[in-house]
């Protein structure tokens, strides 16, 4: 018996996927949470081919990440308290857009401050991901940061679970072998690590310009699915 062989039915080269837009129809909306950082609401919508379903999702501000490598290619991670899994996560430096009219490029900085007490003269976009886009509208972007220094006056204290958040400096190699024995297992830490790992095998050339366009957040914004904080953001 041969085994069975599910034949794909996208007819383009698979070298030109890309994820993209869509506008599908919203026929009702219905804000059944207003929270503290994000809402949860309620729609049914068309899905183009008779059917028209009914789904909740987050409705998320979106966030940006920072993977800091030193010169030494080790990278900083923050242990931190995450209520909603009771657990403490290794991550990267993190933020959410919450502040009003703030680039993505100056949140992860003023986090970077603010988690680290760290600056970074050199600054690219490493990767994009939407964290959970079955059940939220959030957007991230990870940055690499690098030509690490101490931030003049040094880490601020912090509130909340970000009162006592220690960090290390973990070789690169290392996280990835975290990751991948299922130590490490923060969605942003396992793709920001993953992400600067193939980029370095590919000498950086992956890299994009820190002002390089972000059209899912755009999108997400456009359509009021983020709770956004101020005018547009801006990339």
């Amino acid at each position: 018996m041969s085994a069975y062989v599910l034949e794909p039915t996208w007819p383009e080269d698979p070298s030109a996927l890309a994820d993209e837009a869509v506008h599908n129809v919203v026929r009702s909306s219905e804000a059944l949470v207003h929270g503290k950082v994000w809402d949860v609401r309620r729609e049914a919508v068309e899905l183009g081919d008779g059917q028209t379903v009914v789904r909740d999702y987050v409705v998320h501000p979106g966030a940006v990440g920072v993977l800091a490598l030193d010169d030494e290619e080790r990278v900083l991670l923050l242990r931190q308290y995450r209520h909603p899994v009771g657990m403490q996560l290794w991550e990267p430096v993190a933020g959410l857009l919450d502040v009003a009219d703030e680039s993505p490029l100056d949140g992860a900085a003023r986090e970077l401050v603010e988690e680290a007490g760290l600056v970074a003269a050199r600054w690219d976009v490493l990767v994009d991901i939407e964290n959970s886009p079955g059940g939220s509208s959030e957007t991230i972007r990870c940055y690499l940061a690098r030509d690490l220094a101490p931030a003049p006056g040094g880490r601020p204290d912090g509130d909340g679970e970000e009162r006592d958040m220690p960090y290390t400096w973990v070789p690169l190699d290392t996280a990835v072998e975290a990751v991948l024995a299922g130590r490490f297992s923060a969605p942003l830490t396992a793709v920001g690590v993953l992400a600067a790992y193939a980029s370095r095998q590919g000498g950086w050339s992956s890299l994009r310009p820190v002002h390089a366009a972000w059209p899912q957040r755009d999108h997400v914004a456009a359509t009021d699915r983020a709770r956004v904080y101020g005018a547009a953001q801006q990339h």
